[in-house]
């Protein structure tokens, strides 16, 4: 069992009571002490860590490393801000981080870390929040400009056709009509659901099966669909027509972009769609606070997503696609958005992850 350098022992219950993860390193930067936050935040414990060096819990991190030794060569305090922790088990963490040497302890250093992931995923969220509200704006206004000269032209051309006897001439204002009435759908499709969600509790396992069973239809059998289920999860409120459309403009996205690029994929892996979904507990959506969210993950192993264009995709009319309409994952954002969810997207080369939080309790 680890332990605190000999004048520390009075402060221990102060250190386990803290949230800012603490560490003593020892001779080597060996761990002599983790409180409860640094265990948290490390993915470890004291009992199995004790002894180790540093660098056998951290990898990649040479900065640290190198800030630490300097620590113990000057005898001088340093602090890095948003500096980039890789752990043993992969995750990467972005976090501030201080180092003391130890005044009676020259050989020993204390380390405070406060992680900064949280606080950057809630202030993206936020921007993606009034970016989509901003979006919104835009599009109703854009659509009511629209669609009124839209009706004006299509019931000109409904009373100009009424005149005409030559079946030839009245082809021509039968193309205006169609024209004004498919413009007329593509701004409704941009305004997304035009009703409010009928809420009804609804089990989200429920809607991914339907998604799947949809895409198991259009593919064919030609995307291998896999489960990885949290059979946990309570139900949520929510409306499930809207919801399955939600997921399922993801997954269709996901299931094209696929069989568009099958050279991305290493030889002999077929397209393969993943849906996945955890609790999270005490979680933060944008600016409000939920006791239990729904973490659902859709992820693919397409060619990915590039990185221009990764931070626009939520936008009407912005697409990957040469066919793409630039609509689905906007309707989609907005029908989350009225669950009092949210949207977001990590891609990679030969990986795409869609993550939707939805809140597991009814938001007034």
């Amino acid at each position: 069992m680890g332990s605190l350098p000999a004048n520390a022992h009075n402060d221990r219950g102060i250190l386990d009571s803290l949230t800012t993860a603490v560490l003593v390193l020892g001779d080597r930067l060996r761990v002599e002490y983790l409180n409860p936050a640094a265990e948290s935040l490390f993915e470890t414990s004291l009992t199995r860590s004790h002894g180790q060096p540093l660098d056998d819990i951290l990898l990649d991190s040479d900065d640290a490393l190198s800030t630490l030794n300097a620590a113990l060569e000057n005898g001088q305090s340093y602090t890095r801000r948003e500096a980039e922790f890789v752990l043993a088990s992969g995750t990467r963490l972005t976090v501030d981080y201080s180092v003391t040497p130890l005044s009676l302890e020259p050989s020993e250093l204390l380390m405070e870390i406060q992680g900064r992931d949280r606080l950057l995923r809630i202030s993206r969220e936020e921007d993606i929040i009034s970016q989509q509200e901003t979006t919104r704006t835009l599009v109703r206004g854009m659509a009511h400009e629209i669609k009124n000269p839209l009706g004006g032209i299509r019931g000109a051309a409904q009373l100009l056709d009424r005149e005409l006897d030559s079946d030839e001439q009245r082809e021509y204002t039968r193309v205006i009509i169609d024209e004004a009435d498919r413009l007329r759908s593509l701004v409704d499709r941009m305004l997304g659901p035009n009703k409010a969600p009928q809420l009804a509790p609804t089990n989200v396992h429920e809607i991914l099966e339907r998604v799947r069973t949809l895409l198991e239809a259009e593919s064919k059998g030609r995307v291998q669909l896999l489960r990885d289920y949290d059979p946990s999860l309570p139900d949520l409120v929510g409306d499930k027509e809207q919801l399955i459309q939600a997921f399922l403009n993801i997954a269709r996205n996901a299931m094209e972009a696929a069989f568009e690029c099958p050279d991305a994929r290493p030889d002999g892996e077929p397209p393969t769609i993943t849906f996945r979904t955890r609790a999270l507990r005490q979680f933060t959506i944008g600016h409000r606070r939920h006791r239990l969210v729904c973490r659902v993950d859709v992820t693919d192993n397409g060619p990915g997503i590039p990185p221009d264009l990764l931070q626009n995709i939520f936008y009407p009319m912005i697409s990957g696609r040469a066919t793409g309409t630039g609509l689905g994952l906007s309707i989609t954002q907005s029908i989350i958005g009225q669950h009092h969810g949210l949207v977001e997207c990590e891609s990679e080369p030969g990986r795409t992850d869609f993550i939707i939080f939805l809140p597991l309790e009814h938001c007034p």
